[in-house]
């Protein structure tokens, strides 16, 4: 059993994934924020994730605000390592007040995002981390991104200190997070990790990971943290709109084909098309939690109530004969 499976991840293996909270697209407040968190943990939900990345570290201070009033072995927390926050001297831009950041996050650009997978670097961004969420330690702690920033890089300097951090019993997990299944492949096949967060790759919608990464997880006992199920919001409503979104640009015509197909599919057994989703999501024995993000309270609400939701089996067996998801 690894390090990752021994948290406690709550009702249903069901994780809040906190990028909402740092204002991406849109600008929540600190009462919604607390909102959301509280409706999470209301609901069972055990496992928060965030990252500097998210609203240059507004998510990790208001994930932190809540989870520090909660008992600390009743949850798991995450956040990530290779970007570092830097002060930005003279965040003014002209007379329209302070440049807003310029990576879907709302949120003044009073810092910037400087890339390093040093062991310095990652020492350093975990302890700027843990002064956000005022928190004495993370449970799980990730290589962010390593399929954007450099691959190489990535294994040979960052895989290498996370293990350290490990050893040193400063974090109980790592892992690796990612929008390639490749590179996690790669990560996977080149450390001795406890967890890897895959994003978008298994879905009911598109399946890659299957080729490569999740067989390789089931062989060496990495657990899989599934978030982007609902594919940029592809897959998250039972009527799927025209101009829905997948990986974060508008849908081909192919995609909306499929999703509607999908969603008549799981019409035709009284379950919708969302809910569907999030439960696939979790189907493969390699995956350990799916993570869901929230930028309301409702929203959270409402993947939790889809996370309850009962599922027949047969549901599964007629997206198989419909040739809409693999055997």
């Amino acid at each position: 059993m690894t390090a990752f499976t021994e948290l406690p991840l709550g009702e249903h293996r069901l994780g809040y994934g906190a990028a909402g909270i740092g204002n991406l697209y849109r600008a929540v407040d600190d009462a919604e924020a607390a909102a959301i968190v509280e409706t999470a943990w209301s609901g069972g939900v055990r496992y928060f994730d965030t990252a500097p990345h998210y609203g240059l570290g507004l998510s990790e201070r208001r994930l932190g605000a809540v989870l520090r009033t909660k008992p600390r072995r009743e949850f798991t927390i995450s956040t990530k390592v290779g970007r570092l926050l830097e002060p930005v001297d003279n965040p003014a831009f002209g007379n329209v007040g302070h440049r807003r950041d310029d990576e879907g996050f709302d949120v003044p650009a009073d810092y910037r995002r400087v890339w390093d997978y040093s062991e310095a670097g990652l020492r350093r961004s975990l302890e700027s981390s843990l002064e956000r969420l005022a928190l004495d330690y993370v449970d799980v702690l990730y290589l962010h991104d390593p399929d954007v920033f450099g691959l190489d890089r990535g294994i040979a300097e960052g895989l290498p200190a996370l293990q350290k951090l490990r050893a040193e019993g400063l974090v109980k997990a790592i892992g690796v997070g990612a929008n390639s299944a490749e590179a996690l492949l790669a990560c996977v096949q080149a450390a001795e990790l406890d967890v890897v967060m895959l994003a978008g790759r298994y879905t009911l919608l598109e399946q890659p990971a299957l080729r490569g990464l999740l067989p390789a997880c089931v062989q060496r006992g990495v657990s899989v943290v599934n978030v982007g199920v609902f594919n940029s919001g592809l897959l998250a409503r039972q009527v799927v709109p025209q101009n829905a979104h997948y990986n974060y640009e508008p849908a081909p015509a192919e995609l909306l084909a499929k999703a509607r197909a999908l969603a008549a599919c799981c019409a035709d057994y009284g379950v919708e098309l969302p809910a569907a989703a999030l439960q696939f999501g979790l189907r493969h024995p390699a995956v350990e939690a799916v993570a869901v993000g929230a930028g309301t309270a409702l929203q959270m609400q409402q993947n939790i109530d889809q996370m309850n939701v009962a599922i027949p089996e047969e549901l599964w067996a007629a997206l198989i004969e419909r040739d809409l998801v693999p055997a």
